[in-house]
């Protein structure tokens, strides 16, 4: 694109939340201001898309005034998004249908093209996950195949789970494994409340044990500067740690694990387990199927976990094989992922909104981050064809097998 082009830019975000959509917002139109400032654009619109593909969809949306560009710092001290998400799947006509987004006979890509075109926009920032990113590609194919327009889609990786093909580090991950410490850091006193008590810490994390491992590395760490006093106290370092991480990419035995945890029981008065959300869902889903019983999915077809509840499945069988009097299944997931970002995810999604600005004026789509197929992994605009989701952690890696030696596993 020209540098002396008027950029008429847009920006959404979408999917679940995330500790990284307020900052991302904050970042994006600080460069934009700043390449105006500049002389970089000639002249700059920033419009708001709210609630994410819902807004594109329905024609809702808001046009930021230049007076407050530089006020919009403040968005960095808030968790959410200050413009609304939703989880909508523009080839998914049936449920955008159903929704009432378009109307029969309508495509969700033309209506959304169409939209884009009417208030012409040169380029759109779609905060997001994988499936977010991959269909802002898919709409702005569309727009130059069917309509012979160009929109640059720049896509800022949102997730928690960390699970995004080539991407080192996607945004809000690290605040949410540190969000969870602090949630877990809580309700590990929940120990003290009655005798043989099984507490079950369920994290987020469909396809990937990232955030829970993370967030047990996190509220370990945490653990090394607390004081505990000596004998005569039923409350120990040892009560208060983790005695068991369970996440998809590490298989379970659960009837070898009731016996090792049955010993910690006996000699702790209880049980701390951390458990992703994603472990032993292939599990909780066959055993539902072969009881003749819908499995609950999201528009994308992805198995809404929330409503399956696998801290509840794996608690009870648990409760039994370490002899639990009491059991509590305590989410972090709601808590970690609505809070503002931490210094370092500012600082990535700072590093990676200034690139992805730059990318904009220049004309080149993709989804920004730090991209690991390349030497130095350097930031860039990494095209949207290599994005996809469903990363695997990996539990190879050191400190994950030091921590999992730690608490006997």
């Amino acid at each position: 694109m020209s540098a002396a082009q008027h950029m008429n830019v847009a920006m959404m975000t979408s999917g679940g939340l995330a500790p990284c959509l307020s900052s991302s917002v904050a970042y994006l139109i600080e460069f934009w201001a700043s390449a105006l400032k500049e002389g970089k654009i000639s002249g700059l619109n920033i419009r708001m898309y709210v609630d994410g593909y819902k807004g594109v969809l329905t024609g809702d949306s808001t046009v930021i005034s230049p007076e407050i560009y530089d006020e919009c710092a403040c968005l960095h001290d808030l968790g959410g998004s200050p413009i609304g998400n939703s989880r909508v799947k523009l080839t998914n006509v049936k449920d955008c249908m159903a929704r009432g987004f378009v109307k029969e006979g309508e495509t969700p890509l033309e209506v959304a093209a169409q939209q884009l075109i009417k208030d012409g926009i040169n380029v759109i920032h779609t905060i997001g996950g994988d499936d977010t990113n991959t269909q802002a590609a898919e709409l702005s194919k569309y727009i130059l195949e069917k309509h012979g327009g160009k929109v640059v889609v720049v896509g800022m990786p949102k997730t928690i789970d960390n699970d995004v093909y080539p991407i080192v580090q996607t945004f809000g991950a690290d605040t949410a494994a540190e969000q969870g410490a602090i949630f877990f850091k809580n309700v590990v006193s929940e120990s003290s409340a009655n005798p043989r008590m099984l507490i079950i810490h369920e994290v987020m994390g469909r396809d990937s044990g990232y955030l829970t491992a993370a967030t047990a590395r996190k509220y370990r760490d945490g653990m090394k500067s607390a004081k505990f006093t000596g004998p005569g106290f039923t409350t120990t370092a040892k009560s208060r740690d983790i005695h068991a991480v369970w996440i998809p990419e590490v298989s379970l035995d659960i009837v070898e694990e009731g016996k090792r945890l049955r010993k910690v029981m006996d000699e702790n008065g209880c049980v701390n387990v951390f458990l992703s959300e994603g472990a032993g869902v292939e599990d909780i889903v066959a055993e539902m199927e072969a009881n003749g019983e819908e499995v609950p999915r999201d528009a994308f077809g992805h198995v809404s976990l929330a409503k399956i509840n696998p801290g509840v499945y794996f608690s009870k069988r648990l409760a039994e094989l370490v002899g639990a009097e009491k059991t509590l299944v305590q989410k972090s997931g709601y808590f970690a992922r609505a809070a503002a970002s931490n210094t370092f995810d500012r600082q990535l999604i700072k590093d990676c909104a200034k690139e992805g600005v730059a990318s904009a004026i220049a004309g080149v789509s993709g989804c920004m981050g730090q991209d690991e197929d390349k030497a130095g992994t350097p930031i860039r605009a990494i095209e949207f064809e290599r994005i996809k989701g469903g990363k695997p952690f990996n539990p190879e890696l050191p400190w994950f097998k030091e921590l999992l030696a730690d608490i006997g596993m």
